[in-house]
């Protein structure tokens, strides 16, 4: 797989329901393969399922944009845009879950996901993208590489899918 083979198309609503599975199969691997996305260690494909199938209100409500990387047909990463809520925030939006099927990884999936969403972003009007992810981690150093700016870090922010306790780093990027 080449990045030039890589499709990302923002999903509808009805998309994610019919999509759910291969969703929650990304999210499942990326869970079992260690990854601190908010889950915890055993996630069972029905809970991926499940989170996937709760964003549908969001996304039919415009609050919520959800991207699919496809190769040959195939869903091997995902990332969100949360639209921040406050009245007093409308140019700004929190990226969520960028996440990439251990198959996929070290191509280019991530890159292209966080671009597309940058532009979805845009699109939406947002000026300002905020985020937090494990510090050091392959995500921590590809948000370095596409230029967005360290805020700082938090330690003890969050767990390992196994309970061990990680720190986290806050960046955000003008768009």
């Amino acid at each position: 797989m080449s990045v030039n083979e890589v499709q990302v198309r923002r999903l509808t609503a009805a998309e994610t329901e019919a999509a759910v599975d291969d969703l929650a199969e990304v999210l499942f691997d990326c869970v079992d393969g260690g990854a601190s996305v908010s889950f915890m260690a055993p996630l069972t494909r029905d809970e991926a399922r499940a989170f996937f199938a709760g964003l549908v209100p969001e996304l039919e409500a415009g609050t919520r944009v959800l991207l699919a990387a496809y190769d040959d047909g195939a869903l091997v990463g995902t990332v969100q845009l949360a639209h921040a809520w406050p009245p007093n925030q409308p140019h700004r939006a929190d990226v969520t879950k960028l996440l990439v099927h251990r198959r996929a990884r070290g191509r280019g999936v991530g890159r292209v996901l966080m671009e597309a969403l940058e532009d979805e972003a845009r699109v939406d009007g947002k000026t300002l993208l905020v985020l937090d992810t494990v510090t050091g981690s392959p995500a921590y150093r590809l948000y370095v590489r596409l230029g967005w700016t360290e805020v700082g870090e938090i330690p003890d922010f969050a767990l390992w899918p196994d309970g061990r306790l990680c720190a986290t780093t806050v960046f955000y990027k003008r768009v």
